[in-house]
Formats: structure tokens, sequence, C-alpha cells
């Protein structure tokens, strides 16, 4: 009951509403949309994946991952939610990769089939 009691004080104390109520953490919050909706894609269809934008997706995570920890005071939650997005974009660029190495040959037969002449 004393580490509960201890909990709930830690949680509701003036320090942390403080924090709760700055962009500081609201910006993280409404951004875990973007690594939610990643992880969300990982079972939809690869042909559904855009290789441009999966590439954009994991450079622009990599940089922020980087900022959150430049920024003073350090932004661990920004860290957190784009360290996710991170690894759910990676996942979706090497189902992207797995997906048009895989089916490209096909595509190639196809063309080729409807060039020649029928005889």
């Amino acid at each position: 009951m004393l580490a509960f009691k201890k909990f709930t004080d830690n949680l509701f104390s003036k320090k942390t509403l403080r924090y709760v109520f700055t962009t500081h953490f609201w910006g993280p919050v409404s951004n875990f949309g973007i690594p939610v909706a990643a992880v969300l894609d990982l079972k939809k269809d690869p042909e559904l994946i855009s290789g441009p934008m999966t590439g954009s997706l994991i450079v622009y995570s990599l940089v922020f991952m980087r900022y959150s920890l430049a920024v003073t005071p350090q932004n661990y939650l920004l860290f957190g939610c784009h360290f996710v997005n991170e690894l759910a974009q990676l996942a979706q660029g090497f189902r992207y990769v797995k997906f048009r190495s895989s089916t490209k040959p096909e595509k190639e037969e196809v063309q080729v089939a409807a060039v020649e002449p029928s005889k």
C-alpha cells in the first residue's frame, strides 16, 4: 500500500503535471500515430508498400531520433516514438524489397509474352 501511495503522489506531483501540459510531452504523444500506423500496416499486402515513402520515413525517423537527444532537456518520449517507427519502417522496407525481388521475374515474362506476335 505504501508503494501505491508513493506512486500516486509522484504521478500527480506538480512536476509531473507541469510536464504533461507541455509540447515536450504532447508532441511525441501525437506523433505516435505514425509508428502505430506502420505497425498495423505490417499485416497488409506488401504490394501496397511505397518504396520511396518507406525510405523517406526511415531517414526521417533517424534524423528525429538524433534530434530528440540533441535538444535540452533530452526528449526520450520523442526518441521512443521514432525508434518504434524506425523498426516498423525497416520491416516494411524489407517486405518491400522481398516482394519486389520475388515478383519481378514474373512481370518480365508477362511483358515478353505480350510483345511477341501470335502465330
